[in-house]
């Protein structure tokens, strides 16, 4: 059976009761989608934490090579990494005991979406967390 996100009430749900987002993969260049969409989400009042090896800060914050260095609790891991790297990121969600991940288009894994689900996490995948959030809690 193929992966189905969440309703939209359960989407909507989560993205009101997170407040700090890991962006794994973004970018310090401007232009980037995980660059403009983590800046426009912090300016929703997020808490974003760039995740991202060889770069100090992003957006403000300081910035963490992996989400194992992250010295404080992650609500949601936002991913906008290629989809061959998602099972890595899964595994460290579960092993940090993170409880939602959010797999932008473009950064899709089937089988990590899945193995997650069935860990207990929350997922969402192939979707843009910041047109559900203008959509769904903005609209």
């Amino acid at each position: 059976m193929p992966f189905t996100n969440p309703d939209a009430e359960e989407i909507k749900a989560l993205l009101q009761r997170v407040n700090s987002i890991a962006v794994v993969g973004f970018s310090p260049k401007p232009g980037r989608p995980s660059h403009d969409i983590g800046r426009r989400l912090q300016g929703f009042g997020f808490r974003i934490i760039p995740v991202r090896p060889g770069i100090s800060e992003g957006l403000g914050e300081k910035a963490y090579p992996d989400l194992a260095s992250v010295p404080e609790r992650v609500d949601l891991v936002n991913v906008f990494r290629s989809g061959k790297y998602i099972p890595e990121v899964v595994d460290q969600c579960l092993r940090l005991g993170i409880k939602n991940i959010w797999m932008q288009e473009g950064a899709e894994h089937e089988a990590s979406a899945e193995r997650a689900r069935a860990a207990g996490m929350n997922v969402v995948m192939g979707r843009c967390i910041m047109r559900d959030y203008l959509r769904l809690c903005l609209g």
